[in-house]
Parts: structure tokens; C-alpha cells; sequence
């Protein structure tokens, strides 16, 4: 059979997709919910997970930490939807969400799905033209 890492970044880069679409989710229920009592911010968790999967190792490749993570624990690569500060909040109605904070991490998310889309596609573009 043969085996080939072509796709090794694509599903990295699909995995991060995912988990950026997630948060973006995420952060709109926090903007929608600034007003309930007793509501807590949710985040989500991912970067953490993708650097724990691609090992801490600072002399290997990033192609080799790449292809180091087999199918088996692409599927543990999953973000993790959490709510943050939990126990904090600065409002009377015990609210821990701030509107202009979510405003701007919205659009960070925003962007870096962009770019993650954009790299994805890259990917494919130039899968088409090796195949040529």
C-alpha cells in the first residue's frame, strides 16, 4: 500500500480551522449573553492541545512534529470548549463578560480563520499543480 504524508498539514490546518470556528461561536454566545445575570464566558482551548500534540521538542523539525502525529491521535486533536473565569466577575449580576474584549477577540478570530482557510487552500493549489 502506499503511504504518503501529503496530507499531514492540511489535517493539522482542518483541526485548527475547526477550533476557530468553534470559538467564533463561542464568542458570539458570549456577546449575545453580555446582558444575562449570572452568565459566564466561554472560551475555547486549542492551541494548548495542538502544542501538546506536536511535542515540545525545540530541535525537530516542524515537518517531523507534523508527521509525527499519526491518524490515530489526529482525532485527540480537538478543542475544548471551557468557561473562563468561572469564578470572577466585576459586575453586580454576577455577568464575567466584557463587550469591548470580545469585540476584539471576535475579530482576531476572524482573521486567523482567514488565514487558516487561505493556507488550506494554498495547500490544495499546490497539490493541483504537483499532480500536473
Amino acid at each position: 500500500m502506499f503511504q504518503s504524508n501529503v496530507f499531514d498539514y492540511i489535517n493539522v490546518l482542518d483541526k485548527a480551522a475547526d477550533a476557530s470556528w468553534l470559538r467564533n461561536q463561542a464568542i458570539t454566545n458570549n456577546i449575545s449573553n453580555v446582558d444575562t445575570p449570572g452568565y459566564k464566558r466561554q472560551d475555547v482551548a486549542f492551541e494548548e492541545v495542538l502544542a501538546k500534540a506536536l511535542g515540545r521538542n525545540r530541535y525537530e523539525s516542524m515537518d517531523s512534529k507534523v508527521n509525527s502525529i499519526q491518524y490515530s491521535r489526529l482525532h485527540r486533536l480537538s478543542p475544548v470548549v471551557y468557561r473562563d473565569y468561572e469564578g470572577f466577575s466585576y459586575r453586580l449580576d454576577k455577568n464575567n463578560v466584557d463587550i469591548e474584549n470580545e469585540n476584539v477577540m471576535l475579530a482576531e478570530n476572524q482573521l486567523k480563520y482567514q488565514g487558516l482557510i487561505t493556507s488550506i487552500n494554498q495547500d490544495f493549489t499546490n497539490l493541483k499543480t504537483v499532480m500536473k
